[in-house]
């Protein structure tokens, strides 16, 4: 019955995710007539949106910790979900139930909404603001799924909105230049809402500047006045030196995580403004705590030790190098890759950042997305990475581990499909079932 049901979600028109081009399907139209349907669900709570190129999952995830420990109830929707369809819909932590989605569906197929042909991603985005409201939730932070202006989540009026930064990616959709594409994130910019914006430089700067203006919307950059001050490693921990919160203990590790958890500060500081109860110590503890509290996985996360492991969800240009940065700062013998990309990626600009002084294993996610392991291998060799290849991403990781001693280092990633297969394949447990 749980399979039907995830099966029928994901065949109501090819989900991005798994098809790439064909399952993207622009416009607003079909997401407001499923909105109407359920009687526009998202206005019984209030809404913080979150738009971006990068870190707009741990923004989302570290801003819902927070606003939970400052006791509200709090529903999350993310994407794309790594073991299980109900990571993308959570209140407090807690994925969504079975029971509420095989109903939710199995009612829906008897009202379909006709005249429409709604996407995966409209349906579900339905299905999460539904539920938020079933729920009572106090506030929900919703991530975007693919740029902004057109995105299915497009229709909500939130209290704030977040551009976390913008880069290169999905050109296809978003537009050829970086402008184009800063321009379809900032569509997220409601009119006389704020606006908080992780990092921007020079033109992408003036083309959200210029949307604030046109929305009468108040926009901050969090580069301008940054929260954080300082910040160093500490017992596996990120310790930041913040401005007005005093020392935080950050769960999320990686040098990236100090620009989210700037944004995020500064989108508190303006919540603060607009009456939310934010406390001092319970963002203390939401930072500390992001991963138990949320279920957030795959962000420079640790999978063993001796030697160690880790997997990360960079997958494009912007977030390989700052992966790549990462990984430069850690001391072993030898380092080994296990890799593998969707094929619609910048694959070129990727491999160019990938250490040449590294043992590679070549894999492929399962989706018709996915780069085929032989034409990777085939390109890595032109950039001068050598490998061998596997038809499994576990497969791939069980030979690095076999050829890696205690002081090496296993470094998987390239896509978030990739990390989705292996943490299904080596049985991760999320603390947070429900």
């Amino acid at each position: 019955m749980w399979e039907r049901t995830t099966e029928y979600l994901f065949n109501q028109r090819p989900a991005f995710e798994r098809e790439g081009a064909s399952g993207y399907k622009p416009g607003l139209d079909t997401s407001i007539a499923l909105d109407k349907m359920y009687n526009e669900p998202h206005r019984n709570y209030r809404i913080i949106h979150i738009a971006g190129t990068n870190g707009k999952g741990s923004t989302a995830h570290l801003l819902a910790s927070c606003l939970q420990h400052c006791g509200y109830r709090v529903g999350l929707f993310t994407s794309p979900h790594f073991i299980d369809f109900r990571e993308r819909i959570r209140v407090n932590g807690r994925k969504i139930s079975r029971k509420f989605v095989m109903e939710w569906v199995a009612a829906y197929k008897q009202k379909p909404l006709k005249g429409f042909e709604p996407s995966f991603f409209e349906l579900t985005s339905t299905l999460a603001f539904d539920y938020f409201a079933w729920r009572n939730v106090n506030v929900a932070v919703i991530e975007t799924g693919l740029g902004g202006r057109l995105d299915s989540t497009n229709i909500v009026i939130p209290d704030l909105s977040v551009i976390t930064n913008i880069g290169l990616e999905h050109q296809q959709f978003l537009g050829n230049t970086i402008e184009e594409i800063a321009s379809e994130k900032a569509g997220i910019i409601k009119h006389g809402q704020p606006v908080v914006v992780g990092k921007a430089e020079g033109n992408v700067r003036r083309v959200i500047e210029n949307q604030a203006k046109r929305m009468y919307s108040e926009a901050r950059f969090a580069q301008d006045k940054p929260e954080v001050l300082d910040a160093k490693y500490v017992d596996g921990m990120l310790r930041l030196k913040t401005e007005n919160y005093g020392t935080i203990d950050c769960e999320l590790t990686g040098d990236f995580q100090i620009e989210n958890a700037n944004t995020v500060l500064t989108a508190l500081d303006i919540l603060k403004r607009l009456k939310y109860r934010i406390k001092e110590d319970a963002v203390r503890k939401g930072f500390a705590t992001v991963v138990e509290t949320t279920g957030l996985m795959g962000r420079w996360m640790t999978l063993g030790t001796a030697p160690l492991t880790i997997c990360d969800s960079a997958h494009n240009v912007a977030s390989i190098t700052q992966a790549m940065k990462q990984l430069k700062k850690e001391t072993y013998d030898k380092l080994y890759m296990v890799m593998g990309f969707m094929a619609d990626k910048d694959i070129d600009g990727i491999l160019n950042l990938l250490p040449q002084k590294a043992t590679y294993y070549f894999t492929q996610a399962h989706t018709s997305r996915a780069l085929p392991v032989n034409k990777l291998k085939e390109i890595a060799a032109q950039h001068g990475l050598k490998g061998t290849t596997f038809d499994h991403v576990a497969e791939a990781l069980d030979a690095a581990r076999q050829a890696a001693l205690p002081r090496d280092v296993i470094y998987v990633g390239g896509s978030m499909y990739v990390l989705a297969e292996l943490l299904k394949a080596i049985g991760y447990d999320d603390k947070l079932e429900s």
